[in-house]
């Protein structure tokens, strides 16, 4: 069965969309979603989320599945949105206690708001699981090194993989986040590279090096060919080193924060305060001299 793909490009972002479905009339799944954030204001919104909305409708498409790849750090998802508008289950790797139990220290975030358990997801995928979405298979490949949580969906012949793998002209993803690692990003992107080599991988970002136009599909055998990062001959050592020298001139992500105090909560926004407003924490690397 051959998977019909819909990509939505959230340019505020860089960040690539994808509504997965068998047939018009049939099921579908949405891999990671998007919601519109104005980090000067505070001001959220659902425009973006709104176009997947009504492709679905204008499709007819019963969706299965709200998928993330991973609880990312530079938008924030908007899976919690799309399952009261749609009724439909979040997934997303196991992993994913481990990363709430990292950034619930960062944010200092109590018991009663997240338990750290996953259980704000309708499930947790572990490595080799396989699922439906209508008449499609999807297995889940867990792909972790850029995050402990992050995973590939591998549904009829196509892998989307997330931040582990860029388009070849832009490599891979950055390891020093919490959980990173640069080793065993180098053992995910093998996994992807033995797969077989007409598998189309789908990017979950495109930053448009030199300007070029945007391109989020490539091939396991482009790839595995090509990919400035790590190709076909690239030892681990090697890769290692350039992974860790690169991750060093890295900034933070313009949205960490923001992203991933929704993200860990699958979407939600924290709890309101006593004035009914909810907030965005940001912790303070404090100059000793301003102590």
């Amino acid at each position: 069965m051959n998977a019909l793909i819909k990509a939505f490009y959230h340019e505020n972002t860089s960040t690539i969309s994808y509504v997965v479905y068998d047939r018009q009339g049939g099921h579908a799944a949405i891999i990671d979603s998007v919601l519109d954030f104005a980090a000067n204001s505070g001001k959220v919104w659902t425009a973006f989320a709104d176009e997947q909305l009504a492709f679905i409708k204008e499709n007819d498409l019963t969706v299965d599945w709200i998928l993330e790849t991973h609880a990312h750090a530079d938008h924030l998802s908007a899976a919690h949105y799309l399952r009261r508008q749609l009724n439909s289950k979040i997934g997303v790797g196991e992993g994913i206690t481990k990363v709430q139990k990292t950034f619930k220290l960062v944010f200092n975030i109590n018991d009663t708001e997240l338990t750290a358990n996953g259980d704000v997801f309708d499930h947790l995928f572990e490595d080799g699981e396989t699922f439906l979405i209508g008449t499609l298979q999807g297995q889940v490949l867990a792909t972790p090194g850029h995050t402990n949580d992050s995973v590939t969906y591998l549904i009829e012949g196509n892998a989307f993989v997330g931040d582990t793998l860029f388009m070849p002209d832009s490599g891979t993803a950055r390891c020093d986040f919490p959980g990173g690692d640069a080793g065993v990003l180098y053992d995910s992107v093998s996994r992807l590279h033995h797969l077989p080599p007409e598998t189309q991988l789908w990017m979950c970002h495109d930053y448009q090096p030199g300007g070029r136009e945007l391109a989020y599909v490539t091939t396991v055998a482009e790839s595995a060919r090509n990919n400035i990062h790590i190709h076909d001959g690239t030892d681990k050592a090697a890769f290692i080193a350039v992974r860790e020298t690169r991750d060093k001139t890295l900034d933070v992500p313009r949205l960490l924060y923001p992203s991933v105090q929704v993200n860990i909560r699958g979407g939600q926004m924290p709890a309101a305060e006593n004035n009914g407003k909810a907030y965005i924490k940001i912790p303070l690397s404090v100059s000793p001299s301003l102590k």
